[in-house]
């Protein structure tokens, strides 16, 4: 940044020299104050995370400093992995970048202006027509092959993508920006960087749960680790906080009070390489909200965290490595760490650790959510009711089976390490099946009821996945049921060992397993049903090429033994879904009038009239398959409502497409398996994408028509095309970045923890 900063003032001082007279004044821009606000508020919904269009990541100084790579994060079929790339963990400096292979975007070239100016200047003469569709020639999406020009070849871009200049494809900057970061950049760019610092009541909280994490001996050094391993991906909040203010659990070469001296390691669980402490830093830049997976702590999650793993008569003799044997069973690795401690913490907040590994960077791309289904909920075993923890003989003996692959990333064993993985996989369910079977008929006590943690909602975006509180939408076709070795195991293998920067290889591991995981969740919720449902429950869900997959790579499951539920003989799994609804009460996060409509009234309580007239018409389109719905198939994965009242006020939601298929047991080839008749839509208050596809905004009196025309519309283009126009935003509409972050301004209304900038990449172009 000095070089850049320095050539900025001797231009200024040659200028005035050579004239005469001293440099014109003009107000001093502040990168903090007038160029973040702008990066903020129309880049960083593209330039943010691993999926930043080139790496060029504009939610920071250091991201802007940083600048480019044409080397993709996502790259699923390289052959060999390639170093990380994480900014604030892998390179400390600009210079340290240039090392890495980014080149800059900022610093002028000889006598031409710098990349950044050039791309702006591109998209800023070439405006587009006001909400109209885009140009068929621009490709947007995850398959866009982004181009990543350097300087000198930012003609040939030009010339060959004229209507591709930045920001892409969107209503672009105002006058007043695009002048602001044009007099920036012919300044040279300078920074300044601000992070955040702790407030004193957050400084005392970190001191106490650093002091917690570091403390001497065997004991607390495994618990120190298995928390880090656990919590390394939260952005954490502190009870009495600033507003804001997130935090992260790192290694460091330095103990508390010193400034962190950070170890970035390829994973949380690789080899520190030296002595080292878990410390807390607060996380920089602009928050964005698919990498925003919260987390509280205050002093009574610290008695909470003593009261599991410090209150009982257990000691660890021996640490254990870091190598690939540890990595790839936590189970054994941890052994020594009472298993009902490590359960209960998770549970605890289980929609964090689902979090993790559903929104996480496993779940970016159409082929890691190809073995998971649109929409499904998530239940969890009672501590009690878990043999792996109750019974000290089944946890020896399971303990082996419960490894992971992924560790070993040679391409040509991939398809032997997988048969490996798989047998030993089923050698735990076969286990798992006998042992239960010897074991009192499960029943409502089977399942975990400890706080509002125990139901949980995944909806699947076709490449995205989104996981809340809650039993929300009509009794779905599938359930999972996660025992601690199905929940631990899905943990490790998606979040703790998944690479993103990994080989194919050990991305095509990782993926195979989350099949297994799926196929252990609903064998582990069939033992609910009534045993001779069970193999037609089964059968439903595993149609067509997945009764291939059934007798290739999954255990059988038992049909024998009974449960003690009683349900519906005819359609069990249905009753078993409203049952739940009515024993849960308040436990149940998401009560949802709208697609579990009961009489005459579908909205919810406590609306003014017109808001409650509204619901009332929108529940017309929820839960009913397409085939008598046929707009549902013009619709894309996540569309969001924006319904403004007369007043001004307005309410947000989330209108999600569920495609329905004969089978998810396959990574390739779901064209084949959809089943469009069957698809359904979820309407539910509130932003539950990260990605919104597409957004309507509907004034209340209109509702009523945009329902009529949504149903009438069916299959035609023409009539859709119409809706669109008249209610529709697109990406060319004069106030998009208006309504779009809007929808970052309700979540902050409604869920403030939970704000940040939501992500336009996927946004379709209607």
């Amino acid at each position: 940044m000095l070089h850049r900063i320095l050539a900025s003032a001797f231009a200024l001082l040659i200028s005035g020299a050579a004239f005469g007279q001293a440099p014109q004044s003009s107000p001093t821009i502040s990168y903090t104050r007038d160029i973040q606000p702008i990066f903020t508020e129309k880049c960083v919904a593209c330039h943010a995370c691993n999926d930043a269009a080139c790496q060029l990541n504009l939610g920071s100084a250091e991201g802007a400093e940083r600048g480019a790579s044409k080397v993709p994060v996502y790259q699923g079929e390289r052959s060999q992995a390639v170093p990380t790339t994480r900014l604030f963990y892998d390179a400390r400096d600009e210079a340290g970048w240039r090392k890495q292979g980014f080149y800059s975007v900022l610093d002028k070239q000889g006598s031409q202006a710098a990349l950044m100016a050039r791309m702006l200047e591109l998209g800023h003469k070439t405006p587009l027509t006001p909400n109209a569709k885009l140009p068929e020639e621009i490709v947007l999406g995850l398959n866009r092959n982004n181009m990543c020009p350097l300087p000198h070849e930012f003609d040939a871009y030009a010339g060959a993508h004229p209507k591709e200049g930045m920001p892409l494809a969107v209503t672009g900057l105002t006058d007043q920006q695009y002048q602001t970061l044009q007099r920036w950049l012919a300044a040279g760019a300078p920074v300044e960087k601000t992070p955040i610092q702790p407030s004193a009541a957050e400084a005392k909280q970190i001191a106490d749960w650093e002091e917690l994490l570091n403390r001497p001996g065997s004991t607390e050094a495994l618990v120190g680790r298995w928390l880090y391993e656990h919590l390394f991906l939260a952005h954490i909040y502190f009870v009495g906080g600033e507003q804001g203010h997130f935090f992260q659990w790192v290694r460091s070469r330095t103990p508390s009070g010193q400034p962190v001296d950070l170890i970035a390691t390829r994973r949380p669980n690789d080899p520190p390489g030296t002595d080292f402490y878990y410390r807390l830093i607060p996380v920089q830049g602009v928050i964005v909200h698919k990498t925003h997976i919260t987390y509280p702590m205050g002093p009574q999650k610290l008695k909470r965290v003593k009261q599991l793993f410090y209150s009982g008569d257990w000691h660890a003799s021996a640490l254990p490595g870091y190598g690939p044997r540890h990595r790839s069973n936590p189970f054994e690795t941890f052994e020594a760490i009472p298993a009902v401690a490590r359960y209960q913490f998770m549970l605890d907040n289980a929609e964090y650790f689902v979090r993790t590994f559903i929104r996480g960077p496993v779940c970016r791309g159409q082929i890691a959510t190809d073995v998971i289904r649109d929409n499904f909920w998530a239940l969890f075993q009672e501590p009690a009711h878990d043999l792996y923890i109750t019974d000290a003989q089944y946890r020896g003996e399971a303990t082996p089976l419960l490894a992971m692959p992924g560790q070993i990333d040679d391409v040509g064993s991939v398809l032997s390490l997988w048969h490996a993985y798989r047998d030993k996989r089923n050698e735990y369910e076969a286990l798992r099946r006998e042992a239960y079977a010897e074991q009192p008929a499960p029943s409502w006590s089977t399942l975990w009821a400890g706080n509002d943690n125990a139901l949980l909602s995944i909806f699947r975006h076709f490449d995205s996945a989104s996981v809340t509180k809650g039993l929300i939408g009509d009794v779905p076709l599938t359930m999972w049921l996660f025992d601690y070795p199905l929940f631990e195991r899905t943990y490790y293998q998606l979040a703790v060992n998944f690479d993103v920067f990994g080989n194919v290889s050990h991305q095509l591991q990782t993926r195979l397993y989350f099949d297994l995981i799926r196929n252990g969740a609903e064998i582990n919720f069939l033992r609910l049903m009534p045993a001779g449902k069970r193999g037609e429950i089964l059968g439903d869900w595993y149609q067509n090429s997945g009764k291939v997959k059934m007798w290739m790579d999954y255990e059988d499951i038992d049909t024998s033994t009974p449960s003690a539920l009683k349900l519906d003989k005819h359609d069990p799994k249905r009753d078993f879904g409203l049952k739940l609804l009515q024993r849960t009460g308040s436990l149940n996060a998401a009560p949802d009038p709208i697609n579990r409509c009961q009489g005459a009234y579908c909205s919810r309580p406590g609306l003014s009239a017109e808001f409650r007239d509204a619901e009332q018409s929108l529940s017309r389109l929820v839960s009913r398959p397409a085939a008598g719905l046929k707009v549902i198939g013009q619709l894309p994965e996540a569309s969001m409502l924006r319904i403004e009242g007369q007043g001004g006020q307005r309410q947000v939601y989330s209108l999600l497409r569920n495609r329905a298929h004969s089978n998810v047991a396959f990574l390739l080839g779901e064209a084949y398996r959809y089943q469009p008749g069957l698809d359904t839509l979820t309407l539910y208050p509130g932003v539950l994408s990260s990605y919104p596809n597409f957004i309507f905004n509907i004034p209340t009196a209109d509702v009523p028509e945009f329902v009529e025309d949504m149903e009438a519309a069916r299959d035609d283009t023409d009539k859709f095309e119409r809706i669109v126009m008249r209610w529709g935003v697109r990406r060319s509409h004069p106030e998009f970045w208006r309504y779009f972050h809007d929808l970052n301004s309700y979540i902050k209304e409604t869920q403030p923890v939970e704000a940040g900038v939501l992500d336009m990449n996927r946004y379709e172009n209607l």
